[in-house]
C-alpha cells in the first residue's frame, strides 16, 4: 500500500507535466464523470461554485477539464512552493492550461470572492491545514484541523460548496463531484463554519476511500503522526477537544 502511494505520486507528476501536450480528444476518450450537472447549473446561474478537493489522484486534471468548457472560467488557489523558481514554473504551467492561479496568502480571500462574484469556478485543495489556522474536525477517526476557507466562502457568498475529486478508476480518469453541502445559516458563523467543515471532512473520507493509494498525503496530518515520528505536536493540533 505504501509503495503504491509513491508510485501514484510519481504518476501524478508524469500526468501533470504532459497535460499541455494532451489533445482534447484524449480527454474525451479517457474521462468519466459524475455530478457535473451541479457545477454546470451553478455556472449557468452566474453563481460561481466552490470545488473543494483533496490531494487525490490527478487533481490538476479537474481544473483543466473544467477550463476546457468554453463557458467556464477557473480560478485555483495554490500553495506556494520552494524554491520560488519552481513555484513560478508551476504557476506558468497551470496558467498555460487556461486557469487563473492565485497563491495562498493575504490576497487569496479577496481573489476568491472576486472569482465567485464573476461566476467563475473556484478550486480549493483543502485536505491539509497548511497555515495551522483551521477548524477542528474528526477525519478518518482522529481529530485534526482542516482549512476554514471553503466553509467561510460558501456561507458568506451563497456559492455552492461541492466536494470533488479526480482519480483513476477502471482505466480512466474519473471526476466525482458530490452534491453541494448544506451551507445555509443555522446559527452563529463560527458554529456554522465548524459544521460545514466537518461535513466536508466526511465527504473527503468518502472520496479518498474510493482510491486511498492515490491520496498524496505525504506530510504529518494528525497528532499521532508527529508522535510516531518523535516530533513535537504543533500547537494548532494540541487539545482539539
Amino acid at each position: 500500500r505504501v509503495s503504491a502511494t509513491f508510485e501514484w505520486y510519481a504518476r501524478y507528476y508524469v500526468e501533470s507535466f504532459r497535460l499541455p501536450e494532451v489533445e482534447v480528444g484524449e480527454i474525451d476518450r479517457g474521462f468519466a464523470y459524475e455530478g457535473f450537472g451541479e457545477i454546470d447549473a451553478a455556472c449557468r446561474r452566474g453563481q460561481g461554485p466552490i470545488l473543494a478537493l483533496p490531494h487525490l489522484g490527478t487533481w490538476e486534471w479537474a481544473a483543466w477539464w473544467l477550463a476546457l468548457v468554453p463557458e467556464f472560467k477557473v480560478t485555483a488557489i495554490v500553495e506556494p512552493l520552494d524554491p520560488p523558481e519552481l513555484f513560478e514554473w508551476f504557476v506558468s504551467f497551470r496558467e498555460s492550461l487556461g486557469m487563473n492561479i492565485v497563491p495562498l496568502g493575504p490576497d487569496a480571500a479577496r481573489a476568491s470572492v472576486s472569482a465567485l462574484e464573476k461566476g467563475e469556478v473556484l478550486c480549493l485543495v483543502s485536505d491539509r491545514d497548511i497555515q495551522g489556522t483551521g477548524v477542528p474536525v474528526e477525519f478518518f477517526g482522529e481529530r485534526t484541523t482542516l482549512p476554514a476557507g471553503p466553509a467561510v466562502l460558501a456561507l458568506r457568498t451563497g456559492s455552492p460548496l461541492i466536494p470533488t475529486a479526480v482519480y483513476w478508476r477502471d482505466g480512466v480518469r474519473f471526476a466525482d463531484a458530490r452534491p453541494p453541502l448544506d451551507t445555509s445559516r443555522h446559527g452563529r458563523m463560527r458554529d456554522d463554519v465548524r459544521r460545514v467543515t466537518q461535513e466536508l471532512a466526511r465527504e473527503f473520507e468518502r472520496l479518498i476511500s474510493a482510491a486511498p493509494e492515490q491520496w498524496h498525503m505525504l506530510q504529518p496530518n494528525w497528532p499521532s503522526d508527529y508522535e510516531a515520528l518523535g516530533r513535537p505536536v504543533p500547537e494548532h493540533l494540541r487539545d482539539l477537544g
